[in-house]
């Protein structure tokens, strides 16, 4: 190991004070020097080990109702310093600068406090400024001092100062400093953030910790993924989830929040191929398969309900590759997870995330997630032939599922059942040509379906095309320069129209 640096000093300054014991005492038992203020010094003294307040090295006291403590030349000084340097340990001693070879820092808790309602007076006293600077200082200064900026470092450090009675590498300590400017950079970044609200000028996002996948899309391209995943799902079986399965889980999670009714569905290519709302799950099962049994091979499972011991007999007569629910029975996990290679999860309660990114050319879109779903008071009659009471309810599940399909998106559903899809043509005719193909190959009958679009048609020919097929009822966005074409064609036909005023593309 090269650049071998001894602790000989050490400033300890921190907001979160778990597991800070473990390290004091076995500083304290190599003979390590300690400076601290405040809070932590009190903590220290309590534990009988003895420390120099900062106060007494800087013969300032803190100012400012603690605002200023750290922030002077004798405590910078003594970090900054090149120990290679000439010139720097001249005026170390000069100036009776002790050296400082480890910085043990954390910040104040920002986050927490900006997601807690405060007020904006309360947000801003917690920004850190002494704590950041003392980070960027000795990560700054890493090839001789050692930067602890966060309590998720201490078991590692522990184990340097165990191991290695005091002394660190080179590597350890550009370790500490990579994560140090790390931390700096996220804190700064939700700073920003808060100062700038959506009038953001700059995109300034961190997100953490990084993921490393067995490739991308395909095997030849790298994967990672950059976040925190356990916080939406738990996996309790399987192999590592993938790039594509985390793309098909996320299109699983985003359509099935939107249902409060007991319901199934099943994702393919971030589709949905199957899905039913039905009183018990197996029965949703069953009508969410009847869909299209032949796409649901290898596909992604979602329910919104226990999975019990007969729904999971029946599934598990399917090839997939991950199911989705909130809770298992214990005889029905012990099923599913007869095949190794499954991913068995369990999902969360927790707000999702409102914005979208995309990287695109050689920048960034962000956009607000379209949360917008249409009620029975959002849809509007537009033809002489009205919808009737029962058929609202199928028209909202339609119309869920048209949101969620990739456009041109045409949904075909009855009762609560998607009976096909037409999705990501490039004609909303190709769209409607498709669904209906497939609703056919699988036995379905459209006398009285229903159809949805994501988008208004620009001429009535869609129309005609499903009415020709006895679907008899329309859900559309509406806004087309020929719209009365199309509302004309309906009213001649005996076909029922409304507009919802509200167009859902996803690309």
């Amino acid at each position: 190991m090269n650049g071998l640096k001894k602790i000989k000093s050490a400033l300890i300054s921190v907001y979160y004070k778990d597991r800070l014991d473990e390290i004091v005492q076995e500083l304290n038992n190599l003979g390590i020097s300690i400076y601290s203020t405040g809070g932590t010094k009190s903590f220290i003294e309590e534990l009988g080990i003895q420390v120099q307040s900062v106060e007494s090295l800087t013969t300032y006291p803190s100012i400012l109702g603690g605002r200023v403590k750290t922030l002077h030349p004798k405590v910078f000084g003594g970090i900054l310093a090149r120990r290679n340097d000439k010139k720097d340990i001249e005026q170390l001693n000069e100036y009776d600068i002790p050296e400082i070879d480890l910085v043990i820092v954390d910040l104040y808790p920002f986050e927490e406090t900006l997601n807690s309602g405060a007020t904006d007076p309360e947000i801003i006293e917690k920004i850190d400024i002494g704590g950041i600077s003392l980070i960027r200082a000795a990560a700054k200064n890493f090839n001789d001092v050692v930067i602890i900026s966060s309590k998720n470092q201490y078991p590692f450090l522990s184990e340097i100062l165990k191991l290695q009675k005091g002394e660190t590498n080179l590597e350890q300590r550009k370790q500490f400093a990579g994560e140090a400017f790390q931390i700096s950079s996220s804190y700064d970044s939700l700073i920003y953030g808060f100062f700038a609200g959506k009038d953001a000028k700059y995109f300034n996002k961190s997100e953490g910790p990084r993921s490393v996948l067995r490739y991308g899309e395909n095997p030849h391209q790298a994967g990672y993924f950059y976040g925190d995943y356990s916080k939406l799902f738990d996996q309790l079986h399987g192999k590592e989830i993938s790039y594509n399965n985390l793309l098909d889980i996320e299109a699983a999670i985003n359509l099935i929040i939107e249902f409060n009714e007991t319901t199934f569905a099943i994702i393919k290519h971030n589709n949905a191929c199957g899905v039913a709302s039905r009183p018990k799950l197996i029965d949703a099962w069953k009508d969410a398969l009847a869909g299209d049994p032949v796409s649901a091979f290898g596909g992604i499972l979602v329910c919104n309900s226990e999975v019990d011991i007969n729904t999971a007999k029946e599934i598990n007569n399917l090839f997939f590759e991950v199911i989705l629910a909130p809770s298992y029975t214990i005889d029905s996990l012990e099923l599913l997870k007869t095949k190794k290679n499954r991913i068995i999860l369990v999902q969360k309660q927790i707000e999702l995330p409102k914005i979208q990114y995309r990287s695109l050319l050689n920048g960034l879109l962000v956009q607000d997630k379209d949360l917008k779903l249409e009620t029975r008071a959002d849809m509007k009659p537009v033809t002489n032939k009205l919808p009737v009471d029962s058929q609202y309810d199928d028209m909202i599940f339609a119309n869920i599922l048209v949101k969620h399909s990739k456009s041109n998106a045409i949904v075909l559903a009855k009762n609560k059942q998607l009976l096909a899809s037409g999705i990501g043509q490039t004609s909303r005719i190709d769209s409607i040509k498709q669904a209906i193909e497939k609703a056919k190959s699988f036995g379905f009958d459209l006398n009285h379906a229903i159809l949805a679009s994501d988008a208004f048609f620009p001429f009535s020919d869609s129309v005609e095309i499903a009415h020709k097929e006895g679907i008899d009822l329309v859900i559309q966005p509406g806004g087309s320069i020929r719209d009365k074409d199309t509302i004309e064609y309906c009213n001649q036909n005996d076909i029922a129209m409304v507009f919802t005023g509200v167009r859902h593309f996803k690309h």
